[in-house]
């Protein structure tokens, strides 16, 4: 039976952005002379692009017209499949490899809205000087290995992934051995002048204080914060401190605990915006504790025995888990992605041509948005109907996993109870973006001493150096006159919007901001901090690539407004996971966390649930 759905939780106020480019990137990329409409060229190579890439235009503008309304006729199934997954993101991925494995010579098909595959897991090549440098537009690394479970931990290995490669890949102690640390930029309006400050959590913090622009007070309550080895809760159990720090901001305890000036409460208000888009004053206190090496305050307040075992932040490829999705590709479609080890996959050139060929047992299809997903008459097939160059077609499956974004999914499954959608409607996903920016040399970060920039008031959060990774023939360029992709994150915020309404709030914003605003912003925040040493954003800036996520991240389930649900069967999530007659569901989404690992766990329980009712 079908049911109501509201748009609200889809579109948020997208509208605006409609319509604004009907044109996608990808309409003039074909090569002439294909067998067949859906294959691609061999001059088709995503990853080259610039510009605006993430959701790039001609990926979502045919779902937001489903939402608002649109429909396409129905039309008589064209190819039959065993199964066919919407999303060829890496929990699609993960679904296809281990059907496939289980079932060889079945037919799958794997359909995206995008002109890539790797869902966010996203890679961005620029070319200088002869040589091709990468970068990561989306999900970044294998983030702690070790906390894998069976699954993903085989599953790694088996598509080639040695993940104690990366302890010689990754060169731990180059920026380090340059002397170079995290800056400050402060900001005028808070603090009366902009000032860049570096050494932060290097040079001694009474130093780092009085080159600051804070005032005195700040200073002072700053250098208590970063020096005192004092417990802000005492006479309580460790337990006791934690629900206390899980259930008040860290703005809240900064301010009525650590008893802090305003200053210093604006320095740590948006910095971890890149984790979570949201303000200090939304994350439990608890939860910045250890973040980023930098979050003071508590290290001597909440104090548990053992200390941390967490994996070093290094198991990264160049172009982050595209990689990852690479591998997975070679797997399946060997022909697709040359070569046999993690190494080479690194600098392989994808051929999109073979991606979708006649009787290979897999075939991903891109460009192409699925709009519909219903059961037949006899309920023994999935009948998908997608729209590929602004025409529907329809494929017949026996079984059919959505590994798409949850929010997207009652608009494609009619069929399905108001119970799972509601789960499914339940998580806001997170709007944000990855922009690169390739500079000819890294000098100015060198002679000021810099490898990160944090700007306590600016549309970009950050600038960084790109991860020291040199991996096969991949080379990093580790001298300072070498070419660099520097990172920039930005995530809207809202001091004014509380709870996920801020995300909603800050996905209307992404989509109707320019590429030339991001633009405007790298240029004028990259001066602000390098100019000191001569570096020119006009002459300096050799490519801009803006990675955009309005479904970026899933559900945080981390934040100050969740619930303690009463077991995990009532969780949101997990009751919109549920398989509905012959369609499954995967994706981060499904597990409420972001990152590979959930991506991987959803995938794979998703065709579990296929292969156990097949």
């Amino acid at each position: 039976m079908k049911k109501d759905i509201t748009r609200r939780d889809f579109i948020n106020g997208t509208q605006v952005a409609i319509g604004a480019s009907l044109l996608s990137p990808w309409a003039n990329a074909f090569a002439q002379g294909k067998s067949s409409e859906f294959e691609l060229g061999q001059g088709y190579y995503p990853p080259a692009l610039s510009g605006m890439r993430g959701s790039h235009d001609g990926s979502w503008e045919t779902m937001h017209e489903r939402v608002t309304g649109t429909t396409w006729p129905s039309t008589k199934y064209e190819e039959d499949y065993d199964l066919v997954i919407v999303g060829a993101g890496i929990s699609g991925l993960t679904a296809a490899y281990y059907y496939n494995k289980e079932h060889p010579d079945a037919r799958i098909l794997l359909l995206d809205n995008h002109d890539d595959f790797g869902g966010h897991a996203k890679r961005n090549e620029f070319e200088i000087n002869g040589s091709t440098r990468i970068g990561y537009g989306g999900t970044e690394s294998i983030d702690t290995p070790s906390n894998y479970g069976k699954i993903g931990k085989e599953l790694l290995s088996e598509i080639g992934i040695d993940v104690e490669k990366f302890y010689q890949a990754y060169d731990q102690k180059l920026y380090s051995s340059m002397g170079l640390s995290k800056g400050v930029l402060f900001d005028k309006e808070t603090y009366g002048q902009q000032k860049l400050v570096v050494g932060y959590n290097k040079i001694p913090w009474q130093e780092f204080a009085a080159k600051s622009p804070m005032n005195e007070r700040a200073k002072a309550d700053f250098i208590r914060l970063c020096t005192d080895e004092r417990d802000y809760l005492p006479g309580l159990t460790y337990e006791e401190k934690f629900k206390i720090l899980d259930n008040i901001s860290y703005e809240d305890f900064l301010l009525n605990y650590a008893k802090v000036d305003q200053q210093v409460v604006e320095l740590y208000r948006r910095w971890g915006m890149s984790k979570w888009c949201v303000g200090a004053e939304e994350i439990p206190a608890r939860r910045m504790k250890g973040y980023d090496s930098g979050i003071p305050g508590l290290n001597h307040t909440l104090v548990k025995k053992g200390g941390s075992t967490d994996d070093p932040y290094i198991f990264h490829f160049p172009d982050g888990n595209a990689s990852v999705a690479r591998l997975l590709v070679r797997s399946m479609i060997p022909d697709a992605v040359p070569g046999s080890t993690m190494e080479d996959v690194v600098t392989t050139k994808v051929n999109y041509s073979q991606l979708d060929k006649e009787g290979k047992s897999v075939r991903i299809r891109l460009n192409s948005t699925v709009v519909n997903a219903v059961h037949t008459k006899d309920s023994k097939a999935v009948n998908v109907t997608f729209v590929h160059k602004g025409k529907p077609h329809t494929v017949r499956a026996k079984n059919c996993i959505m590994a798409c974004y949850n929010m997207a999914i009652p608009y494609l499954c009619p069929e399905l109870p108001k119970t799972q959608v509601d789960g499914l409607k339940y998580g806001v996903k997170i709007p944000l973006t990855y922009t690169k920016v390739l500079v000819p040399n890294w000098r100015p970060f060198a002679e000021l001493g810099l490898d990160f920039v944090y700007y306590t008031n600016g549309f970009f959060k950050q600038v960084e150096l790109d991860y020291p990774v040199s991996l096969g023939d991949y080379k990093f360029g580790s001298s300072p006159d070498q070419p660099m992709v520097l990172h920039m994150c930005h995530s809207h915020y809202s001091q004014d919007i509380q709870g996920p309404e801020q995300w909603r709030a800050g996905r209307q914003h992404l989509l109707s901001t320019p590429f030339s605003e991001f633009e405007y912003n790298v240029r004028d925040q990259l001066d602000q901090a390098l100019s000191g040493a001569g570096f020119d954003a006009e002459r300096d800036i050799h490519a801009i690539t803006v990675n955009r996520w309005p479904h970026g991240y899933p559900y945080k389930t981390q934040l100050l407004w969740e619930p303690d649900w009463a077991d995990e069967e009532s969780k949101p999530w997990v009751i919109g996971r549920k398989r509905y007659g012959r369609i499954s569901i995967a994706n981060s989404d499904a597990g409420a966390l972001s990152g590979t690992r959930s991506a991987i766990n959803q995938g794979y329980r998703a065709v579990q649930e296929v292969l156990s009712n097949s």
